[in-house]
C-alpha cells in the first residue's frame, strides 16, 4: 500500500496531530528520534481563512520537520476549502489532514471534528470541497469510529472517507462519547483496513514501543501513529522502530539523558518563541511528563511547575542531579 506521499519506510511511524504539543520544537525532536511523518496541531478553518496570526503561526515548519501534513477542522465545506487553498498556498505540506476525530467540546460545540460523524453526508461535502482546493496537494482524513455506540460504524465513515477521494486515513478507534476512556478498539483498524483501498494508519493506546508492535501485528495497518505515549517520551519512535524492524529496542534512558533531552527540548522552545514567563509556563506540561516515574519525581515537579523563566529550568535539573552528572 503506497502513501500518498514519499516514505521510506514500510510502516512509518506518525507523530499525531495534538493542541499545545505537536508544535515545532517538539516535532523536531520526534523527528530526530524516528517519527517518520508529522502532523501539525489542528488548526481551525475560520481562523485560517480569516487570517488570524496566532492560528497561522500553527501552521509554521521548518524543511526538516518535512514530511508533514496540515490539519484542519471545521464544519463548513466553503470554509474548509478557503483554508486548505491557503495552507497549500502559502506553506506547501506534502499533505492536508482533515480532522473529524478531535472530541474536545469547543470544536464539537461548532460541529468541527468529531461532531461531523453527526452528519455522513457533509463528512463527503467537506472532503471533496478541500480536494477541490488543495489544487493537487494530497487530501487525508483522521476519524473516530462514531458519534456514540449507537453510530459507530468505522467501517462506513471510511468507505465514505475514501469514496469522497481521501487519500490516507487514520483510524482512532473510540467514538467521541468515549473521549479518551475505555479502550481503544484496534480490531476496528483490522476491519477498516480489510475494507480499504487507500493506507490506513492506527491511532490510540500507543504507550509504549511495544503498543506499536502489537498494533501492527493484530491490524497489520499501513503507519502507526502515537500521540500521548509521546509525552515526555520521544525515544518511543526510535524503540518502536526498532521493534517493527526486529531489532532489540534501546532501553528506556536514565535521568541525565531523559533531563539532557527535556533541556534539548526547552532549547528550541526558547529559540522560537524567546525565554518568556509565558514560554516558561506553557512549557511547564512538558517538564511534568520528562520527569514522570524518576526518583523523587513529585518534588521535582513541584520545582518545575513553578519555574517563571527558561533559565531556571537548567539550574533545577542540575541541582536534582548533583555535582557528579551534567545536563547536555
Amino acid at each position: 500500500m503506497e502513501f500518498p506521499f514519499a516514505l521510506r519506510e514500510r510502516v512509518p511511524l506518525f507523530l499525531a496531530p495534538m493542541a499545545g504539543v505537536s508544535e515545532p520544537p517538539f516535532r523536531k525532536l520526534c523527528r530526530s528520534y524516528g517519527a517518520d511523518v508529522v502532523v501539525s496541531e489542528f488548526l481551525s478553518s475560520e481562523g485560517l481563512r480569516r487570517g488570524i496570526k496566532n492560528v497561522h503561526d500553527g501552521a509554521y515548519f521548518t524543511a526538516d520537520e518535512r514530511p508533514i501534513g496540515i490539519q484542519i477542522f471545521g464544519a463548513e465545506p466553503r470554509a474548509m476549502a478557503e483554508a486548505a487553498a491557503l495552507v497549500v498556498e502559502h506553506y506547501a505540506p506534502e499533505f492536508v489532514d482533515i480532522n473529524f476525530g478531535c472530541p474536545v467540546k469547543k470544536v464539537v460545540n461548532r460541529n468541527g471534528g468529531s461532531g461531523c460523524l453527526k452528519d455522513l453526508a457533509l463528512v463527503g461535502r467537506i472532503i471533496r470541497s478541500v480536494i477541490d482546493a488543495a489544487g493537487g496537494t494530497p487530501v487525508t482524513v483522521k476519524t473516530r469510529s462514531g458519534w456514540d455506540e449507537s453510530e459507530r460504524d468505522p467501517v462506513d465513515i471510511a468507505l465514505r472517507c475514501q469514496d469522497a477521494g481521501a487519500r490516507m486515513l487514520t483510524l482512532h478507534p473510540r467514538t467521541r462519547a468515549q473521549m479518551y476512556g475505555g479502550h481503544a478498539r484496534w480490531d476496528e483498524i483490522a476491519a477498516v483496513k480489510a475494507a480499504l483501498d487507500i493506507p490506513v494508519v492506527g491511532n490510540g493506546d500507543i504507550k509504549v514501543a511495544d503498543d506499536a508492535l502489537r498494533m501492527w501485528r493484530e491490524t497489520r495497518c499501513d503507519g502507526i501513529m502515537v500521540a500521548r505515549g509521546s509525552f515526555g517520551n520521544p525515544w518511543i519512535f526510535e524503540q518502536a522502530r526498532a521493534l517493527l524492524n526486529g531489532r532489540t529496542p534501546r532501553a528506556n534512558p536514565g535521568p541525565a539523558e531523559r533531563l539532557a533531552v527535556a533541556q534539548r527540548h526547552a532549547r528550541l522552545q526558547v529559540a522560537i518563541q524567546g525565554d518568556t514567563r509565558r514560554t516558561a509556563i506553557e512549557f511547564r506540561k512538558h517538564l511534568g511528563w520528562y520527569v514522570r516515574g524518576l526518583p523523587s519525581a513529585a518534588d521535582l515537579r513541584r520545582r518545575l511547575h513553578q519555574v517563571e523563566s527558561m533559565g531556571e529550568v537548567e539550574r533545577i535539573f542540575q541541582e536534582y542531579l548533583g555535582p557528579r552528572e551534567a545536563v547536555g
